[in-house]
């Protein structure tokens, strides 16, 4: 769909499909707006995390902007590791190390990503 015939998107979260995220634990996504949806440049995806949740250590080709809605959990980025809960904003670069720790379930966050390939390589797939 080109620009000129994009229009505007209006749904419910809950009428997209979730999917198991095969490298996590206890982990949903849905792409809750895309390039189906006529979105150019960006997808909005929500990521829920159940009790013992996460997604082990691992690099994605693209960057992630990422908002939390809920629960809490510790988040490695690089050699970092932050605990962070609703309303804690994360910017994950590209090919920057990144994994996923639940510490309150459910741990729910939004993530935009750039629309295009995305390569995700697990480095570590014990955490």
């Amino acid at each position: 769909m080109s620009s000129s015939e994009a229009t505007g998107v209006v749904k419910h979260a809950a009428s997209v499909e979730s999917k198991d995220v095969g490298a996590g634990r206890a982990t949903q996504t849905q792409v809750l707006l895309g390039p189906d949806d006529g979105a150019p440049n960006f997808a909005m995806r929500r990521f829920t995390m159940g009790e013992g949740g996460g997604m082990p250590l691992h690099v994605n080709s693209v960057e992630h902007e990422q908002y939390v809605l809920r629960g809490r959990a510790k988040v490695g980025i690089g050699d970092t590791v932050y605990e962070v809960g609703a309303d804690d904003v994360l910017y994950i670069p590209a090919g920057e190390s990144h994994f996923y720790e639940v510490i309150e379930a459910p741990f729910e966050f939004l993530c935009m990503v750039p629309n295009g390939p995305d390569q995700i390589v697990v480095l570590d797939a014990s955490c």
